[in-house]
């Protein structure tokens, strides 16, 4: 599937010997934050994330799916509700407050139960760099996954050349915990990363 790169990295759903009482059972939340809502795709997103992920240099060192035109769109919002219900992915929509217009998305994902870790990833439409918003919505999974999901650690692999990127999870706390040479092969391009690392004990709220 369209999401097959981040979702061969989970494990498989809760088995019945583990808890099933989550805060995610009944479906994806909506998160807020000041000036953006963390919430599940709807069909009528589809415009806006194709222009998302359409943006090669916004989604160039991150998760980019092929997207020729709105099908692709709806290909991928109807995958991240069928991942969401078998609890081993969430790819929530970044959406404005003000105008519910999706403008990025916040995905929880390598979520290990067991270990109660999970890693994340982010991107905001490039007519919206600069504003801070990436780290609301980064921000808020963080909150969730920490105060909802009772997770322990949360983990990023980062491009070092993404600055921005590398930025929002410093503002969150996250510390540098190792350099992987040429880990990816995206678009024809290796890849370095910069793994990170942020502890429930360690992080700020």
């Amino acid at each position: 599937g369209i999401l097959s790169k981040v979702s061969s990295r989970v494990p498989p759903p809760m088995t019945p010997s583990q808890p099933t009482i989550c805060p995610l059972a009944n479906g994806m939340p909506t998160l807020d934050a000041e000036r953006v809502r963390l919430r599940p795709f709807r069909c009528e997103d589809a415009p806006e994330v194709f222009r998302l992920y359409a943006d090669k240099e916004a989604v160039r060192y991150g998760f980019a799916p092929e997207m020729n035109g709105l099908d692709d769109a709806q290909t991928l919002i109807a995958e991240t509700l069928r991942l969401a219900a078998e609890q081993t992915l969430f790819h929530f929509g970044v959406a404005l407050r003000e105008s519910d217009r999706v403008v990025g998305h916040a995905t929880l994902f390598a979520w290990e139960r067991k270990h109660r870790r999970a890693e994340l990833g982010y991107s905001i439409e490039r007519s919206h760099w600069g504003r801070g918003l990436g780290t609301e919505a980064a921000g808020a999974l963080v909150r969730f996954g920490f105060e909802e999901l009772g997770l322990r650690r949360f983990e990023a692999d980062v491009d070092p050349r993404n600055v921005g990127s590398i930025r929002v999870l410093e503002k969150l706390g996250f510390l540098r915990e190792g350099f992987l040479r040429e880990r990816w092969e995206l678009g024809g391009e290796l890849q370095d990363g910069v793994f990170f690392g942020l502890l429930r004990r360690e992080w700020r709220g």
